[in-house]
């Protein structure tokens, strides 16, 4: 049988890694990065039918003490940061195992928004084998280079 490789082309799924993964039987931390904002969702595959369990973008940071003039920001580390504690606070009641980490098609680089993100949700609790040299300096996930650590630490205590 050949396998209709058209999301290839289109630069949306790798067969091959989505194989690997489904073969782990754990829930995944999809990760996906837009032009303006960090979605991440916990999803569990049944039979290779995906269901989504949660999904936090940093815009839903708004809600919880972001300010509005600083919307542009929602694409910063320290929001990457908040949005993986946000999602890793939300689920930890219902996720048990550990979690499988699913970058999609995006380039692992050091120190990224994508591993803040995952620094966030192993923070708030979620099991995620993570290697401590690929995550961001503490300096850039608080925000003090970029001046904003007050806002971090208002939606941090923020999040429950």
């Amino acid at each position: 049988m050949k396998l209709d490789k058209r999301r290839r082309r289109e630069f949306k799924t790798n067969y091959h890694k989505r194989l690997i993964l489904l073969k782990g039987k754990s829930p995944r931390l999809v990760i996906r990065k837009t032009n303006n904002y960090l979605v991440l969702q916990i999803i569990e595959s049944i039979h290779a039918q995906d269901k989504t369990i949660f999904i936090v973008t940093t815009k839903d940071l708004l809600e919880l003490g972001w300010p509005k003039e600083k919307a542009g920001s929602l694409k910063s580390t320290t929001a990457s940061y908040l949005a993986g504690y946000l999602i890793g606070k939300r689920s930890l009641s219902i996720i048990k195992d550990r979690v499988i980490v699913d970058t999609g098609l995006s380039p692992s680089t050091k120190g990224s928004r994508i591993y803040a993100a995952i620094k966030g949700a192993a923070d708030a609790g979620i099991k995620i084998n993570i290697d401590e040299k690929i995550i961001p300096s503490k300096e850039r996930i608080e925000g003090k280079n970029n001046k904003l650590e007050t806002i971090f630490n208002k939606v941090k205590g923020a999040i429950k």
